[in-house]
């Protein structure tokens, strides 16, 4: 193995490192907030623990996408590490829920370089004929992290301390420092541009402002409220104003001129409705597993391990026949098992046996780790090197709006289905009230053993009535991906071959 190709060797596995740390943290993290919660207390507050990173996240997404473009990859994949580490520090010394919440707001600005950049990197790297197998191998790691997180959250929590969810960052961030700094050597040059803070500003707003009407809408106050009201005004004016301004930008955060290329738009509205179908698997599996089974998050955590390896083995499908076909017929092939992956899991039961459980969830993660892989190079596709990063964080941008919203409306959902299910079986019963208000206290081994028998069956039929019902309206951004995906085109990657006939390079249709 000669030099460089050690280099690069130890550059890839430094992004790997980096990518399986940034995008494991939301799922790591959202298995031990019971602790969290219990510990510190702000049951009212402990959703802005992962909304605080995830907002963060999406915001810095199309600026460092951007800055990379215009200064360098390497530099901001850097910055975005040591501000993820140092964020991941003050979360381990946090003493309060609001606390937590900025400091994973500061964990978040890092993850918002780390994602986009990693996957533009590896398109600077290496040439078409091996970036299906290079991107395989980082949707592998993607959709790892999606299952992976809530079961080594649960481990760490159960047998070490919550802390430790967000120390276990430091030596593998320090590690993936270390091969990007020593062996990554960037050649592109690059040329300054203006910073479109006012996208920036107005983006950042009026993700913020949708946020807060969803998660406070029907909980704190009523979703005609003054509050609820005037954040949803707010998202619109913002909204309408960055759509304004990116119009008029020299060097806009999002261009819209990308947008033009019906495979770019396409993919991006593909990654929006495949994330938040997706999300609702890997939040509410582990609920469901861990209420209607009962044991311990750990065990939960440990059931999920089939839809982790499907996605794995999915992703690396679809990297490899991104040589072979289009995009849209790979992304077809993916839908093929995703829809009736989340069909199936809209009608899970008390009575559904384990393993048709896991036959399930097998077929769904098979199905989305496509989408890992293989959106991640049809955005970048067609794009050159300065614009590659701008490319590349918008998609990433909309996957990640797309489970942010996935969670917050399916969670509104499925709390409303549930709540609505336990007032109706227990009305005027108020020993329920608790469950009723806090439904992660059934998931707890102690009480539900002092609960009846006749009432712990009544409370999993609820709760496993209320999952399987989330999956069900799931089903619509997922039938809306079909759609998009249909739209794609018939682009495929080009690789460059000798013409036998002239001995000069000719290309692959």
């Amino acid at each position: 193995m000669s030099v460089k190709e050690s280099r690069v060797n130890f550059v890839v596995a430094g992004l790997l490192l980096g990518l399986l740390m940034a995008s494991m943290d939301n799922t790591i993290v959202a298995t031990a907030m019971g602790t969290i919660v219990g510990e510190m207390g702000g049951m009212d507050k402990f959703v802005w623990v992962t909304s605080a990173y995830m907002v963060t996240t999406m915001a810095g997404m199309p600026i460092f996408g951007k800055l990379s473009d215009m200064y360098g990859r390497k530099r901001f994949y850097i910055f975005g590490l040591v501000v993820f580490l140092l964020g991941s520090i003050l979360c381990g010394t946090a003493n309060s829920i609001v606390q937590l919440s900025i400091y994973r707001a500061i964990q978040g600005i890092g993850g918002g370089a780390l994602m986009p950049i990693a996957f533009t990197i590896i398109f600077d790297l290496f040439p078409p004929e091996k970036r299906g197998k290079m991107t395989g191998l980082f949707g592998a790691v993607f959709g790892t992290s999606s299952v992976f997180g809530p079961l080594l959250g649960a481990y760490i929590t159960e047998y070490i301390s919550w802390q430790w969810i967000f120390y276990i960052n430091v030596p593998i961030g320090i590690l993936s420092l270390w091969f990007i700094v020593f062996n990554y050597r960037e050649s592109l040059q690059h040329r300054k541009q203006s910073i479109d803070w006012w996208g920036a500003i107005t983006l950042v707003g009026a993700v913020v402002s949708l946020m807060f009407a969803l998660e406070l809408g029907g909980n704190q106050y009523a979703w005609g409220s003054v509050q609820i009201l005037s954040l949803l005004i707010a998202f619109a004016v913002l909204f309408i104003v960055f759509l304004l301004v990116e119009r008029k930008a020299a060097e806009p955060i999002i261009s819209f001129a990308m947008f033009r290329k019906r495979l770019f738009a396409a993919s991006n509205a593909v990654a929006l409705m495949y994330g938040a179908s997706f999300i609702i698997a890997t939040v509410y599996l582990p609920i469901f597993i861990q209420g209607v089974f009962g044991g311990s998050a750990t065990n939960s955590g440990l059931i999920l391990m089939p839809m982790m390896l499907g996605s794995v083995f999915g992703s690396q499908i679809g990297g490899l026949l991104t040589t072979r076909t289009s995009f849209r017929n790979i992304m077809l092939l993916s839908a093929v098992f995703f829809i009736p992956g989340v069909y199936l899991l809209g009608t899970i039961s008390t009575e559904v046996p384990r393993w048709l459980l896991t036959t399930y969830m097998i077929i769904t993660g098979f199905g989305v780790g496509f989408s890992f892989s293989v959106l991640g190079m049809s955005v970048i596709h067609g794009f050159d090197m300065r614009q590659r990063g701008s490319a590349s964080s918008t998609g990433s941008f909309f996957r990640s709006l797309g489970m942010t919203l996935g969670i917050t409306v399916f969670g509104i959902l499925q709390r409303n289905l549930f709540e609505g299910g336990m007032t109706s079986s227990f009305a005027g019963q108020e020993s329920m009230a608790g469950l009723v208000s806090d439904p992660r206290a059934i998931l707890s081994p102690e009480l539900r053993a002092s609960i009846p028998e006749p009432v712990l069956e009544q409370i999993t039929t609820i709760l496993a009535n209320s999952i399987a019902q989330t999956f069900q309206w799931a089903l619509v951004p997922a039938g809306l991906a079909l759609l998009f995906i249909c739209l794609m085109g018939k682009e495929r990657v080009q690789i460059k071959r000798p013409d036998p006939g002239t001995g000069q390079e000719g290309s692959k249709a």
